[in-house]
């Protein structure tokens, strides 16, 4: 159903998704990615500069900065009528402002996936007001191969961005704190780095296959009055880690509400 995909805007996170698409066995030549800066595309995609004219896709995704929707919408409104879907990947951009900017289309998705989808692994935040069951299928199949897709009330959207969106970041500087606080502590930094990356992996592959909570799984690594359970008072003390972790969550999901009322203004 969804045959022919145009890309407008392919940095980063458009990038990772274009990537895992292709490594599932997705023929390249269903993708156009109209890009002005990038180098070059994956052999077998189509890359243009501009929009081609006179053509017609199944699904339109936006993978533009939120700052440029307002003013590249008029131009991207053509090729978005009610045989196209439109996928928006821009932090902050509501359903409903895509719908105003958007009045043909023949439904409109907001995702918020992130960088992991190039090797499938990446939860995949999806809301529609406006999709039919056909077509919220074919997108969910679409997502499937990048890694986790969940539906779920758009109202929840900024919370969902600071955790599935930007999580990695945050995962990734507590990586580096890890490996920074054994290389004080007087480790090669060098093997630090890798013993904080491979105790991370094999920590998160564990957890995603088990049966227990992280939680539980924490408490079984640490024995009564043991090292592990040292270093976990610690973080546990005054419930620092989880003040700390919903402090950073809250920071981000206000800064998407942010994002979302300036594009909406």
């Amino acid at each position: 159903m969804l045959d022919t995909i145009l890309i407008i805007g392919c940095g980063n996170m458009g990038g990772a998704m274009l990537a895992g698409w292709l490594a599932s066995g997705i023929a390249p030549s269903r993708f156009t990615v109209v890009d002005p800066v990038l180098a070059e595309a994956p052999q077998g995609v189509t890359l243009l500069r501009d929009l081609p004219q006179g053509a017609r896709f199944d699904l339109v995704m936006l993978g533009i900065k939120p700052q440029m929707l307002a003013d590249l919408a008029p131009t991207i409104a053509p090729f978005v009528g009610a045989e196209t879907t439109l996928l928006s990947i821009l932090a902050g951009a509501e359903v409903a402002t895509l719908a105003r900017l958007f009045p043909e289309a023949g439904g409109r998705v907001r995702i918020m996936p992130n960088l992991s989808a190039a090797i499938g692994k990446s939860p995949i935040a999806l809301a529609t007001q406006d999709l039919d069951a056909d077509r919220q299928a074919a997108v969910t199949a679409l997502m499937d191969p990048l890694g986790t897709p969940e539906w779920l009330p758009e109202e929840q959207f900024d919370i969902v961005t600071a955790l599935a969106g930007s999580g990695p970041a945050f995962v990734y500087r507590f990586i580096d704190a890890l490996a920074a606080g054994a290389t004080a502590l007087g480790l090669d930094a060098g093997q630090a780095q890798r013993l904080a990356l491979a105790t991370v992996e094999g920590a998160s592959l564990l957890a995603a296959a088990s049966e227990h909570s992280p939680g539980e799984l924490a408490r079984r690594v640490a024995s009564p009055g043991g090292t592990t359970q040292a270093g976990l008072d610690v973080l546990d003390a005054d419930g620092a880690l989880a003040k700390l972790a919903q402090a950073t969550l809250k920071a981000a999901a206000d800064r998407n509400a942010e994002m979302a009322k300036a594009i909406c203004g």
